[in-house]
């Protein structure tokens, strides 16, 4: 398979600050090696800094996203599949954007369904999915072209376990369909029901339990293992079109057997092998 690897070094605004030294990290630790001996063609591009020299949260993680957006529907006309390295979950909105997904599989231990209403730390990257499913800052996701928010039923939450008071409301009020890994199959069947035609994966590498695989200084007790989360995405893959692939939040400080890198790399290539085969 022709693969671009994009990557969006970002955390909270700062370039390569925190989470922003996932993507390299992932990359120095052998993912584009891994990926070349299963077979693929793998190309590396990185959006460098974005928007203004004075960095800022909100704008810089918009600038992103529209960066993002361009080199993912740069990457398809040229018939290569996009995987997006991450720091922060926002970004997603980007991919989904330059993809044109109508549906998305969110696996990440939060919900990211917080608004600027409910907020109660004011984190940018708690309001992503929110965001993703047209729920709130609807003018700037609007400016990421070729954006447009996806149907709240057309969306899978994978093994959210931390949430927030306003988020549990949210969601007994919105047709998100929610699942633990082991129940794939059943929200497979569900999200196929609106006919999805372009899924996009966003893992938030978070998911894990941190017993098993720490990514971040984010951990909340449970969570699939790397096995349970690489069967559940793979048996998705084998279901469901998917359209492009973003993964986030991987932290290296807090990863100091590096350990992080190689698993990626495992479950990049069951999952391609797995779409290849359809």
């Amino acid at each position: 398979m022709k693969i671009s690897i994009i990557l969006a070094s970002y955390d909270s605004g700062h370039y390569h600050g925190g989470m922003g030294q996932g993507p390299d990290a992932l990359i120095s630790g052998g993912l584009v090696d891994a990926l070349t001996l299963a077979g693929h063609d793998v190309v590396v591009t990185d959006i460098g800094r974005v928007g203004e020299e004075q960095e800022r949260e909100i704008a810089t993680g918009f600038a992103v996203c529209s960066a993002v957006s361009g080199e993912v529907r740069i990457a398809i006309d040229r018939g290569r599949f996009p995987i997006v390295l991450a720091g922060n979950c926002l970004t997603s909105a980007g991919a989904v954007a330059g993809e044109g997904a109508d549906a998305i599989i969110w696996a990440d231990q939060h919900g990211d369904l917080n608004t600027p209403e409910t907020s109660v730390y004011g984190f940018l990257d708690g309001m992503a999915l929110a965001t993703v499913l047209g729920l709130c800052w609807k003018p700037m996701a609007s400016a990421i072209p070729g954006f447009k928010a996806i149907d709240p039923a057309s969306c899978v939450l994978v093994n959210a376990r931390d949430l927030d008071p306003a988020e549990t409301e949210l969601l007994k009020t919105l047709p998100v369909i929610r699942t633990e890994c082991p129940n794939w199959a059943m929200a497979c069947g569900r999200l196929k029901a609106p006919d999805a035609k372009r899924v996009h994966l966003h893992l938030d590498l978070d998911v894990h339990d941190p017993e098993a695989l720490q990514a971040n200084r984010y951990t909340t007790p449970g969570g699939p293992e790397p096995k349970q989360l690489r069967q559940a995405v793979c048996g998705m893959a084998g279901l469901l079109p998917i359209s492009g692939i973003t993964i986030s939040a991987y932290d290296p400080a807090f990863d100091a057997q590096a350990e992080v890198p190689p698993l990626v790399g495992e479950l990049l290539t069951e999952l391609l092998a797995t779409m290849e085969k359809d």
